[in-house]
């Protein structure tokens, strides 16, 4: 069994931070297993860009880097896993006036909180919706993470996640080098995108809400959504991992453990720059007049805890 990196963590200041960690989650996906997919897409872009500078979501409020992603901004399910962060940032301290660590809630494994955003440099760097295999398999062995490890990850954040018809309408205009785009899979894509353009597409088809390898056989049938999801099933270094997972979920799931594990785990090139934040979504160095178009979103929606914590 792999250890878990968020083992006996805050053990001296919040000895049960992992317990009400746990019991919040497990109680809002039985409300909404919606919120998973936003927790996962919030765990990733925390990991990847820095390499675990927790808090360092990517600023979508930068030129260009959302449309450059495909990425609209924070959607529905992004916003209601950011409201259960932020209502359980609270709940990690209610009477004793600390400031929790929102590094623990995102990633209950113990590095401290960015000092900024991370740089466009890093956006930049996370797998795009267009990626092909190579692009994606060298962008996450940079981070010493494995063809196996790209494919469950890959899986893992997209059995029960959406994407909006900018993230994939690459698909619909290609004459080669993708077999499924005049399949009658990408047809009824484009025609669904074409009706309603502003509507989210599940990324398992199969079955939306709930996490299982049905993603890999999806792939195995040439119905992923994005270009980024089928490529997995085309490339020889990547294509025996998508049929091993479509016919052994169990090892679809001990590996998606792992590699979120050792995603949690990666090493920031800049892990000794950090601090314990006030806010989940500026600095503590930040003046909210100078908060980005982003957080100053997020903040509204969900008001900054922080006064009630500052010691």
């Amino acid at each position: 069994m792999v250890s878990s990196p968020c083992l006996g963590l805050g053990s001296n200041s919040c000895p049960s931070v992992e317990g009400i960690v746990r019991s919040a989650v497990e109680a809002a996906l039985q409300q909404d297993i919606a919120i998973a997919a936003g927790l996962l897409r919030i765990f990733f872009h925390d990991c990847f860009p820095q390499r675990a500078a927790a808090g360092s979501e990517p600023d979508a409020s930068a030129p260009g880097a959302a449309a450059d992603r495909g990425d609209p901004g924070p959607g529905p399910r992004r916003l209601r896993a950011h409201r259960l962060l932020r209502r359980h940032h609270r709940a990690g301290h209610p009477r004793r006036r600390l400031r929790v660590r929102w590094a623990l809630l995102r990633r209950v494994s113990g590095p401290l909180d960015s000092l900024a955003p991370a740089p466009s440099s890093a956006v930049f760097q996370l797998p795009q919706a267009t990626s092909d295999a190579s692009t994606l398999i060298g962008a996450f062995k940079s981070r010493n993470l494995s063809e196996t490890d790209l494919v469950a990850l890959s899986g893992g954040g997209h059995t029960i996640g959406r994407a909006h018809c900018s993230s994939f309408s690459n698909r619909f205009s290609f004459t080669s080098g993708d077999n499924s785009s005049s399949s009658a899979f990408v047809k009824k894509l484009a025609a669904n995108c074409s009706s309603f353009p502003n509507r989210q597409q599940e990324l398992d088809v199969a079955t939306p809400d709930v996490f299982d390898n049905n993603y890999f056989v999806n792939l195995q049938k040439g119905q992923g959504v994005l270009t980024s999801d089928q490529v997995l099933a085309g490339d020889w270094r990547t294509g025996w991992i998508v049929n091993g997972y479509a016919g052994n979920h169990w090892w679809f799931y001990d590996q998606f453990r792992q590699s979120m594990i050792k995603l949690g785990n990666l090493k920031n090139t800049q892990q000794q720059q950090g601090e314990i934040r006030g806010s989940c979504y500026r600095p503590n160095n930040t003046p909210q007049s100078q908060s980005t178009q982003q957080t100053k979103l997020l903040e509204l929606i969900h008001p900054d805890p922080a006064a009630d914590y500052q010691q």
